[in-house]
């Protein structure tokens, strides 16, 4: 009885599981921001020198008066404004490291024209210059598409495999590659999509908590004096909602942004698939 042939080659030295990183920023930048945060409240915006009336003994919370500038109005918003403050940074954060990460797996030219120019020198069974033009490019697109080519090239000498199989294999190989970048440039979005929706909650929870003690001491006190209070309470909450409000608009346009480009990375992955299995199927039948 004949020996039945493989289905499949051995997977490639470059094909494996994806490899486990760390991703400490995701704890530490949000931890450190929030710190950050607490600290220009407390001794920027909370100096004794932006007050007319300075609460020397200090402490976590001092209970200053008669602010002496817009800054150090936002000051007397509450304890919700440091978080807010922390809130901002951590968005700036990993706007930054998406940025460089994004920019990084874009890779060094158009992808459009790189997919070209692999496409033309496939059609010209030119493997050997597909592959430099992957070195040339980088990027997301530039490794998986370089994954696939060596593939390309191991199954045109292969002898034990039909057409359909070794198509197979390069799609297969083109997967394994794919999988090992897009991780990659999903990572920490989480961060900006959440701080979009909970930074206005924590703003309006701000504005709240100072709602509440105006009117309390209006309450208490009565009279001019009184409403003159509710007013400046008034507009030391709302600085809760403008932070928040801002922090909020900041998340969502960079999130967007940035998953625009990442689509765009991932529709150039999927088209160099399309294009190695297409190239080998009809010049390699």
């Amino acid at each position: 009885m004949a020996e039945t042939k493989p289905t499949a080659a051995t997977k490639s030295a470059s094909s494996g599981q994806p490899k486990k990183s760390g991703n400490s920023i995701s704890w530490i930048a949000p931890l450190t921001c929030i710190i950050l945060g607490y600290v220009i409240w407390r001794f920027v915006l909370g100096a004794s020198s932006n007050f007319t009336v300075p609460d020397t003994t200090g402490g976590f919370w001092p209970n200053h008066k008669g602010p002496k500038t817009g800054l150090s109005k936002m000051y007397e918003g509450g304890i919700i404004v440091p978080v807010l403050i922390g809130s901002f940074l951590t968005v700036l954060t990993f706007c930054i490291e998406r940025f460089l990460t994004v920019a990084k797996a874009a890779g060094t030219g158009s992808i459009a024209e790189f997919v070209r120019t692999v496409q033309f020198h496939l059609a010209n069974k030119d493997v050997d210059k597909a592959l430099a033009a992957c070195d040339k490019q980088k990027g997301s697109v530039g490794n998986v598409m370089k994954a696939g080519l060596k593939k390309y090239k191991e199954m045109i000498t292969n002898t034990e495999l039909d057409t359909e199989q070794k198509v197979m294999n390069i799609q297969k190989e083109v997967e394994e590659a794919t999988a090992l970048e897009l991780p990659m440039l999903e990572k920490n979005l989480v961060f900006l999509s959440t701080i979009a929706s909970v930074a206005t909650l924590l703003g309006l929870l701000g504005t709240v908590l100072g709602m509440i003690k105006s009117f309390s001491a209006l309450g208490d006190e009565g009279g001019g004096d009184a409403a003159r209070e509710l007013s400046k309470g008034i507009s030391e909450a709302l600085f809760n909602t403008a932070l928040g409000i801002g922090t909020s608009a900041i998340a969502i346009i960079m999130y967007n942004i940035f998953t625009t480009r990442i689509d765009g990375i991932t529709y150039g992955i999927d088209e160099s698939g399309f294009t190695l299995t297409q190239s080998f199927a009809a010049n390699y039948k």
